[in-house]
């Protein structure tokens, strides 16, 4: 049994809370949102997984020292536009070597910094890791099977968070390649938003394959760049991951793209979806990192274009659709 901290009472720390302690061990979930925690601790149940109960066993906090205190594993779950400030938060309270464990998906706007690299930043005795993978916190909430990857920078960190999350509806494998991983996981949510346009406006499958197969390719390009290994985004942290929120009901990039591809305003498509919609924050992101290492991600470019330039998804289509001719593979050779 292992000691757990779960910073943030969203729908995913949640769910894993929910998981962590089906399995057997000692949670913790934590929210600096006090009457949160204490209507989840009363109700044991989240407003946004309903039906589902959260077991007795787990308590439900807001003190930073009982989060963290013997913990065997921190895991940050909180939307990654807050990762840095509750890091920095809670910095007096993590161990040296204590491991620190990201579960959101995004890059920081500013600094252009992964959820990893922030948390090093600010927890600079912590060992930070990654888990990542198609993994919808309504399904992981409810047993269904599902398989993730967690990125370590050591092999036994990995193995060791493999072996606490692993069961029969969670399968784990390990990487090394968390940069790769957390690229992977933040783009996926740009191309989502743009696969929910493409809904929005009446498009059919044909137009949803086509995206998941070219927004593919530029995750992979741009890691490529970034020094990331090629296998890591055709895997479950990149393909998979894409595939799901690009296609699920409960993916909240995919609503509020649907929702602007209606016509709707991108504040108000937010304000809609009730929940924090990760692609927004890390659009710009993924477009500076696109010029940053000279790589050409136009779905990026036109998705950071409607989000903040007020061009019409309509537009963007066209000009996606009509951009120079080019080959599929560049490196395929014509005899």
């Amino acid at each position: 049994m292992a000691r757990i901290g779960i910073a943030g009472s969203g729908t995913w720390g949640t769910a894993l809370a929910i998981h962590l302690s089906k399995m057997g061990h000692e949670v913790r979930l934590w929210s600096a949102l006090k009457d949160e925690i204490e209507e989840i601790g009363r109700k044991r149940e989240h407003r946004n997984l309903p039906g589902v109960d959260i077991p007795e066993g787990i308590s439900c906090i807001s003190d930073d020292q009982e989060l963290c205190a013997d913990a065997d594993v921190v895991i940050l779950s909180v939307p990654s536009i807050y990762t840095r400030s509750t890091a920095a938060r809670l910095r007096p309270c993590i161990a040296k070597d204590q491991i620190v464990l990201c579960v959101a998906k995004g890059i920081e706007e500013d600094s252009l910094k992964t959820q990893t690299d922030i948390c090093q930043e600010e927890l600079p005795q912590a060992r930070a890791c990654v888990l990542s993978g198609p993994s919808h916190a309504e399904e992981v909430s409810r047993g269904l099977p599902t398989a993730v990857v967690v990125g370590a920078h050591d092999k036994a960190t990995a193995e060791y968070v493999q072996n606490i999350f692993m069961s029969p509806a969670f399968r784990v494998y390990t990487s090394s390649d968390m940069k790769g991983m957390e690229v992977g996981g933040s783009l996926k949510n740009v191309i989502a938003l743009a696969a929910g346009m493409s809904d929005g406006l009446g498009y059919g499958d044909n137009t949803m394959a086509a995206l998941i197969t070219r927004g593919i390719a530029e995750m992979s390009r741009l890691g490529k760049a970034m020094d990331c290994d090629p296998q890591t985004f055709f895997g479950l942290t990149g393909l998979g991951d894409l595939i799901v929120t690009c296609s699920s009901r409960h993916s909240r990039n995919r609503r509020a793209g649907v929702l602007i591809g209606k016509g709707m305003g991108v504040k108000e498509a937010m304000d809609e979806v009730h929940m924090v919609v990760e692609g927004v924050y890390s659009a710009k992101a993924g477009l500076q990192l696109a010029r940053k290492y000279g790589v050409s991600m136009p779905i990026v470019e036109e998705v950071n274009s409607i989000l903040f330039e007020g061009k019409s998804a309509s537009d963007a289509v066209r000009d996606l659709m009509c951009r120079e001719k080019r080959v599929e593979h560049a490196e395929i050779k014509w005899e």
